[in-house]
């Protein structure tokens, strides 16, 4: 099943696109967001903190194709405390100005979660329920499916080293201008079938000069069924460069 999905991942990607990220203006057909964050302190507290995503985004006629990759690292004291990667693309086909079909593919590592990596993939329907200049709410649902593998030492905890599940996708996205240099975005997308993985992106960007800006975001991720002696709920909060191009 790892094979399958990965040769779907490979099939997709050159038709991916996440809907609502509008960050393509006027009569460009390509343009991109990448972000920065990092944090060191020395002395008698020694820690580093690094956070970075890069969006891209392509149009192609009826199809909006975009990229994303994420990573995140911190360290403590010589100890790592988080480790998150992930490659992600969406393909959105537009039927009409407000609605579109869609297909995505994810890969993740988090070894924090006692995972070695998730591979996930989705497709289905999306409509744009409100749209005006400065505001705009997207909807998605579909099927979808998600696999993961364990890492050693849960392996032998749980008596099983693979998981995966047919899933139910959702995903809601919000996006308003508060003033002509700043703006508001809330992301919720939640995947449901043997348990319930939810991930909340709350952001507010403000703009410092020219394409750059400075980005706030809380990042909330929830699993319902986490594995031995993992919890529930990570929380993420970060402040971070962006330059738009």
């Amino acid at each position: 099943m790892k094979k399958v999905l990965t040769a779907a991942i490979l099939m997709t990607a050159p038709f991916m696109a996440t809907a609502g990220a509008d960050f393509v203006k006027g009569d460009k057909t390509f343009a991109g967001e990448a972000e920065l964050g990092a944090t060191l302190t020395t002395g008698n507290t020694e820690t580093s903190s690094f956070k970075g995503r890069l969006n891209l985004k392509h149009e192609l006629g009826d199809w909006e194709n975009q990229y994303l990759l994420e990573g995140l690292y911190k360290e403590d004291t010589g100890s790592v405390t988080a480790k998150r990667y992930l490659a992600g693309a969406q393909g959105n086909y537009k039927m009409t100005d407000s609605s579109y079909l869609f297909a995505n593919a994810s890969y993740e590592v988090d070894p924090f979660t006692g995972y070695d990596y998730t591979l996930s993939g989705a497709a289905g329907y999306g409509h744009r329920l409100y749209d005006t200049s400065k505001t705009f709410l997207d909807v998605e649902v579909g099927p979808g499916y998600i696999y993961q593998r364990l890492d050693t030492e849960q392996a032998l905890i749980e008596g099983y080293d693979t998981n995966d599940s047919v899933v139910a996708h959702g995903v809601i996205n919000f996006e308003t201008e508060i003033t002509e240099t700043s703006k508001f975005q809330q992301r919720f997308v939640a995947d449901y079938g043997d348990k319930l993985d939810a991930r909340s992106e709350t952001s507010l960007t403000a703009n410092i000069i020219g394409a750059l800006a400075m980005k706030f975001a809380i990042i909330v991720r929830y699993n319902s069924e986490p594995l031995d002696d993992k919890k529930s709920t990570d929380t993420e909060t970060n402040m971070t460069l962006l330059y738009a191009f």
